[in-house]
């Protein structure tokens, strides 16, 4: 049996932050947000500055990473009109990816996002502006637009109008916001898991087979950061398509 003196398995605990006295919303995730809003901004300037018709190996990868985003979600699920959003989903996708990698920063280790106030936050965000396309597309007749199909008989209507206000304004704002909070923490979890308990092994004196599970544990920990990186461009793409989904059937889209 392994002895627990001196051991704390991780608990939620670890991912509540203080700020300074006063200044509790000043806390480690909100540092980092208005960091990865910062590198942002300034990356994207900078970028934009450097733009040439012929790009150089430098440049290359900013307009594959712009031409990602422009054309392969925004004017492909959108459509016409699509031009004013790409900023918007640009800095997006930019922000939720800066921050999730700060999971794996050594200096940082916590991804943004895995404090779930800053998913319910940003979905909120999504949230009001899909909805509010959708009014400032179609006026008050979005809501018939989105609540009733086409050529639904009318004895229909009471049973299918519930289901579709629950799953256009509950159901959709309230998965975005719990797949991205949900695949950050559990991820970041598991990598503090193998990291402490591989850390408590490693001190468990005259046991060779402790210090060795200790060892694989810190070691596997590894590839579970590099599994994170991934994970984390993925939830950044999938709440960016989901987005521009929101955004595409609030402006177009009937039943």
């Amino acid at each position: 049996m392994i002895p627990m003196d001196g051991w704390a398995a991780p608990t939620t605990e670890d991912f509540i932050f203080h700020g300074p006295a006063g200044l509790d919303w000043l806390n480690k995730p909100m540092i980092q947000l208005i960091i990865a809003v910062v590198l942002v901004a300034a990356f994207w300037l900078i970028a934009a500055r450097k733009v040439k018709v012929r790009p150089t190996k430098g440049t290359f990868f900013l307009e594959w990473a712009y031409d990602f985003v422009r054309n392969g979600i925004a004017r492909e699920m959108i459509g016409q009109g699509y031009q004013p959003f790409v900023p918007l989903l640009l800095g997006m996708f930019s922000v939720i990816l800066i921050s999730n990698l700060f999971g794996e920063f050594f200096l940082l280790m916590f991804p943004t996002f895995s404090n779930i106030g800053y998913s319910w936050g940003m979905t909120i965000f999504v949230y009001i502006m899909y909805v509010g396309m959708g009014f400032k597309a179609h006026g008050p007749g979005y809501l018939k637009q989105a609540l009733v199909p086409a050529g639904l008989p009318a004895y229909m209507v009471p049973i299918v109008v519930p289901l579709e206000f629950i799953s256009t304004f509950i159901t959709r704002p309230l998965t975005l916001g719990i797949r991205l909070f949900a695949n950050m923490f559990g991820g970041h979890i598991v990598v503090i898991v193998f990291v402490v308990g591989g850390s408590y092994l490693l001190t468990v004196s005259n046991n060779l087979v402790y210090n060795m599970g200790g060892v694989f544990s810190l070691l596997f920990s590894m590839v579970m950061m590099g599994l994170e990186v991934f994970i984390g461009f993925m939830q950044a793409y999938i709440f960016t398509i989901l987005t521009t989904q929101y955004i595409s059937s609030a402006m177009h889209e009937g039943h």
